[in-house]
């Protein structure tokens, strides 16, 4: 597994090789590099990036975890966290993992309701967050949850010891025991996490991990992919996300690379200025983001400068297919890539990377689909983008592209300690080390997706092609299948259209109708240049459904969609303003739809996208 890496990165991996639990990670660095940076932080009070090294987080973590032995906790008990990224974030995990108890960490961006369940199905008997106001909501939610103990990291006047569940602050929560004797550390087996799944449909389960399920998955992606000590990560997907978890955070720890902190979503372009990551892990939707932001700065650049982009995109794809071994795009005028390569790239990719720092080597996409359109600029510009697949209940990486054998039109390979397999329903199933143990109390659902034999069934739709790249094609759940039988996944379809400026959010529907529609959340600024164009009024809401818009809206999806066969493109739009956000219950804490409750929420928008054609029809 260390044949492909620098000799400044293969001690550290051998040295992975032979850790059996989690707080391994951090205490192997202490003897050989203990004063290395492991984390960088924004001190809002000094107003300044902040070091942290090995050292110094260990001595944090042992304070952390004589507070936590002072509680008189049972091993395998479970703590919940409520907290953004930052370093009480890492103390918390630390010392609850090296106490052998179970962490459980709740979405920092989720609603109070979906906390308070996750709390009462774990049967967590403490709360760390960062405000008193969080836990204010969370006790209104649910005034009979069975907490012992809440603690509150950043309001310092948060004591309130006499309240039917105590609260501390940390510093008084650090200070109550100090001398407590610290319990015996976790083996192999034991619960590592209970990660609650996002809960696109019902509510969430609590998928169980152990440290040898993460350790697994971590030696399994540093088989495919190549980072080493001196790599510096950005990170800013939530922890609560077993992605961020076991990459940004175990995999980085345990390498000694340096991850730091950002501050808000709202900071992260001039975060990623400043830190200039060398490794980012990201969902689509931070690269589309950037992508629309791109279009949208070209829309107002001259022809010609519109027109040199493009072509730089075009060089720049054709230099990645030949790097990659895939096939390049016949043109007339691929003779002169020699000879404007270099010029083009300075002009256009350099300043594309300069937005993300300047030092890219390893950005991996995954949770989702990358539209192939925003592939082709980022990866033609010179963006090493590497898509990856994975589920939590597998640790989550199932597999990865790899530098040199990048096929973006696929998640790559399975990893070298994992198997897979395809049904008859063509669904993708894997097996290995990495595979869960389980959902927390439900034996049922466990069996549901866990063979007895280890087969773990992902529910998506999947090919495996000759070289072992796999292609997810949808979820089996998800699968549209119109009244004359073609099926379509909704995935791609979106991602399509979302490649035009109008469309911010868009769902594909029609199951059981005799064409595909679209609900689709109009991006403002494209909005009132639509409207300006057709002499309607962007502030008023009837101008959603004016049939000028829902035609001009439908010309510019089949654009986007030209690619897709005629069955599968949206006939009928309907334009919403309202974006759909976590806030208002249409998004999951990691970004992804929920289609069931959307549906139900435009039940009567989406009866109107059915009947406008059968009625025309009549």
């Amino acid at each position: 597994m260390t044949e492909y890496l620098d000799n400044g990165g293969r001690e550290h991996i051998k040295a992975l090789d032979v850790l059996t639990t989690l707080p391994e990670l951090l205490t192997h660095h202490l003897e050989k590099r203990p004063d290395a940076i492991a984390y960088k932080a924004w001190d809002a009070k000094a107003k300044a990036w902040r070091d942290y090294s090995f050292r110094f987080v260990c001595e944090e973590v042992e304070r952390w975890r004589h507070a936590w032995a002072g509680l008189g906790l049972s091993r395998g008990d479970r703590v919940a966290m409520l907290l953004p990224n930052c370093m009480e974030a890492v103390y918390f995990d630390q010392s609850v993992l090296a106490n052998a108890l179970v962490p459980v960490p709740l979405h920092a961006i989720d609603t109070p309701r979906s906390s308070a369940y996750i709390l009462r199905d774990s049967g967590a008997t403490v709360l760390v967050t960062n405000k008193k106001l969080k836990w204010r909501q969370i006790r209104d939610a649910a005034p009979d949850l069975k907490l012992k103990l809440v603690v509150i990291t950043d309001d310092e006047d948060a004591d309130d010891p006499e309240a039917p569940v105590p609260v501390l602050s940390l510093e008084r929560f650090l200070a109550a025991t100090p001398a407590a004797p610290l319990p015996s550390g976790p083996h192999p087996t034991d619960l590592a996490a209970l990660v609650y799944t996002s809960g696109t449909t019902g509510n969430p389960k609590g998928v169980m991990l152990t440290h040898r399920n993460i350790l697994s998955n971590i030696r399994g992606v540093l088989r495919s992919l190549n980072p080493n000590e001196n790599e510096v990560l950005l990170s800013f997907l939530p922890l609560s996300h077993t992605f961020e978890r076991t990459t940004s955070y175990y995999l980085s720890l345990g390498l000694g690379c340096t991850t730091a902190f950002n501050r808000s979503i709202a900071n992260l372009a001039e975060d990623l200025k400043t830190i200039r990551p060398t490794v980012l892990m990201s969902v689509p939707r931070v690269y589309e983001m950037i992508y629309g932001k791109l279009r949208d700065g070209l829309a107002k650049k001259p022809a010609f400068v519109r027109w040199l982009f493009d072509w730089a995109v075009e060089v720049g794809w054709r230099r990645f297919c030949r790097e990659n071994n895939l096939p390049v795009e016949p043109s007339g005028r691929a003779w002169l890539d020699p000879l404007v390569a270099g010029f083009l790239d300075r002009k256009i990719g350099r300043e594309l990377r300069k937005v993300f720092g300047d030092r890219i080597h390893l950005y991996i996409s995954g949770g989702a689909a990358l539209s192939p359109a925003v592939a082709k600029v980022f990866l033609g510009l010179g963006i090493p983008i590497f898509q990856g697949y994975g589920m939590t209940e597998a640790s989550p990486i199932i597999a990865v592209n790899q530098e040199g054998c990048n096929h973006p039109n696929t998640v790559g390979p399975a990893l070298a300690n994992l198997e897979v397999r395809l049904t008859e329903q063509g669904e993708l199933q894997v097996r290995g080390p990495s595979v869960m143990k389980g959902y927390w109390n439900r034996e049922d659902a466990t069996r549901a997706v866990l063979s007895d034999d280890g087969w773990l069934s992902t529910g998506d739709v999947a090919e495996i092609y000759s070289d072992g790249c796999i292609r997810i094609t949808g979820r089996i759940k998800e699968i549209i299948v119109t009244s004359t039988g073609e099926k379509v996944p909704p995935a791609d379809l979106e991602a399509a259209m979302e490649t035009d400026r109008l469309f911010a959010q868009t769902l594909a529907v029609g199951d059981d109708r005799p064409y595909i529609g679209a609900l689709a959340v109009v991006n403002p600024d494209e909005w009132k240049n639509l409207c300006a164009q057709l002499g309607l009024d962007p502030d008023d809401d009837a101008s959603l459904s004016s049939r000028d818009a829902e035609q001009a809206a439908v010309r510019r999806i089949k654009k986007a969609c030209a690619g897709f066969p005629n069955y599968g493109i949206p006939r009928q739009v309907k334009l919403l303003r309202e974006p759909w956000t976590i806030e208002n219950g249409l998004l999951t804490p990691t970004l992804k739809l929920k289609r069931n409750v959307i549906q139900q929420r435009y039940v009567d928008e989406i009866e109107q996208l059915f009947s406008a054609l059968v009625k025309k029809s009549a």
